[in-house]
């Protein structure tokens, strides 16, 4: 029951990290912490001209912790 709640969680959180990625807000301090907690290991980039964020992304590094038994 408690993993299930936690898949829910983690799943939630990937999907915020994912609107935050396609509406240009990857510079603001609860993307990282939304980073930190999915503990992403991926790589965000951010073009970025005349002050404006013109396009970013994330490459896949996104990976579960194992349960140990």
């Amino acid at each position: 029951m408690l993993r299930t709640v936690q898949n829910e969680n983690q799943e939630g959180q990937f999907v915020e990290f994912r609107r935050k990625v396609r509406s240009a807000e990857v510079l603001s301090t609860s993307m990282e912490q939304l980073l930190q907690a999915l503990q992403f290991t991926g790589k965000v980039s951010v073009v970025v001209q005349n002050g404006r964020v013109l396009k970013s992304g994330y490459e896949e590094g996104y990976f579960r912790q194992q349960a140990t038994i």
